[in-house]
């Protein structure tokens, strides 16, 4: 069957991958959504194919499809890769553990340095901004698309968080034990009231037992950690980003700047 996926699909070539480096944002923006329709319809094949075999029904075509499917998955990548290594950032995000060329192609085609004179704007952008509200009848105020790609951002790093190589991951479960540490102390009651008061929780949920007694679930703590950490990790590539664009320094993060701040973390590989 390989053969026949093989004489099927072309795999990129010379030409096609010198293509591949000059896409504009626009066609990138459109292979990422196409990576993960093609990821998404590979797995529901994978557990199309499984259930046949536990029949004992195996069905040639079905296998025909995953196999086309998950080759046409890595051939996007590969078109991928050399979209961003055709970009003066795409070097950095590259050596981050925990991004690949569909992540970092996705936040090269969907942020503009020049509009972003701080990290705020891109965190605002990307839907992180917890300040920001969606009014009824009003334009969304941030990106979908890049919004969850910032959670697949933070899915990313929990999983390559025990790895010695790993930076992000850390700050992720640092951040975690800190936020438990917080929930323990009572510290978030006032949010866990006004959770009930604002959504309709069903009581038997573990979720109403937490928010109930004052702390925040432990669904709600995981997302905060996974969140800080992809917040500091846009803040790394925002700063790389303007450094090599403008060549200068960025702004200041407001907190450091004004409100007297000292911690500052560096970016990595840089």
């Amino acid at each position: 069957m390989s053969g026949l996926v093989m004489d099927n699909i072309v795999k990129l070539n010379k030409d096609l991958k010198k293509g591949a480096a000059k896409l504009t944002d626009s066609q990138a923006r459109y292979l990422v959504d196409m990576y993960y329709q093609f990821q998404e319809h590979r797995i529901a094949v994978a557990a199309q194919i499984r259930e046949s075999e536990k029949r004992e029904e195996p069905c040639e075509v079905t296998q025909w499809l995953f196999e086309n499917v998950s080759m046409l998955e890595k051939e996007i990548v590969k078109a991928l890769k050399y979209y961003t290594k055709g970009h003066p950032v795409g070097e950095w995000l590259n050596s981050i553990m925990g991004i690949g060329p569909v992540i970092s192609a996705g936040l090269l085609a969907h942020i503009d340095i020049t509009k972003a004179p701080t990290v705020g704007h891109i965190w605002s952008f990307a839907g992180l901004n917890p300040n920001a509200v969606w009014e009824k009848g009003k334009l969304r105020p941030h990106n979908a698309k890049l919004k969850t790609l910032c959670w697949k951002i933070g899915q990313s790093f929990v999983k390559v968080s025990n790895n010695d190589k790993d930076f992000y991951g850390k700050i992720y479960k640092e951040r975690k034990e800190y936020e438990l540490q917080k929930n323990e102390n009572m510290e978030y009651t006032e949010q866990a009231k006004a959770k009930l008061e604002k959504y309709k929780i069903g009581k038997t949920t573990d979720a109403y037992k937490a928010y109930s007694i004052g702390k925040l679930p432990l669904g709600h703590i995981q997302q905060r950690a996974e969140r800080y950490a992809v917040k500091i990790f846009l803040s790394h590539l925002h700063h790389v980003w303007y450094k090599i664009h403008f060549n200068e320094e960025p702004p200041k993060p407001f907190a450091i700047e004004h409100l007297g701040h000292v911690h500052f973390i560096a970016p990595i590989n840089f």
